[in-house]
């Protein structure tokens, strides 16, 4: 089997996702503007997609409060430096920034609702 989406519960879907289209390459598939507002986003690739929305009948987690080792979106970053630091313009906010004994570069963000995004470089590439 292969997996459509992953979903995230946010309190703002329209604005989480024209922030993940503009700073993180994603692109809009599908959406609905009234509630519960599902987006749906493909990555750069198209192959993989995630879905934000809101709805009220399950509580929009405080992802801010969570380990990022919890949940976190990654995503494959071919300069890591200079994508955090453009992240970091736009509103996101450091968590943590390591080289791994490989040499795989690894950089935890959050994006400004708190959910926690990665930006990998990896020595070898996993996929």
């Amino acid at each position: 089997m292969k997996i459509e989406h992953i979903a995230f519960n946010v309190e703002d879907p329209i604005e989480t996702a024209r922030w993940y289209v503009e700073h993180l390459e994603m692109s809009i598939v599908k959406k609905v503007e009234e509630p519960p507002q599902m987006h749906f986003l493909a990555d750069s690739s198209g192959s993989v997609m995630i879905e934000l929305y809101n709805n009220p009948a399950s509580r929009v987690p405080d992802y801010d409060a969570m380990d990022p080792l919890t949940l976190h979106l990654a995503f494959c970053s071919e300069n890591p430096d200079q994508d955090r630091d453009r992240l970091l313009d736009a509103g996101a906010s450091l968590v943590s920034d390591e080289t791994l004994e490989d040499g795989s570069r690894l950089v935890m963000l959050r994006d400004p609702w708190g959910l926690a995004i990665q930006l990998c470089k990896r020595s070898e590439p996993m996929l």
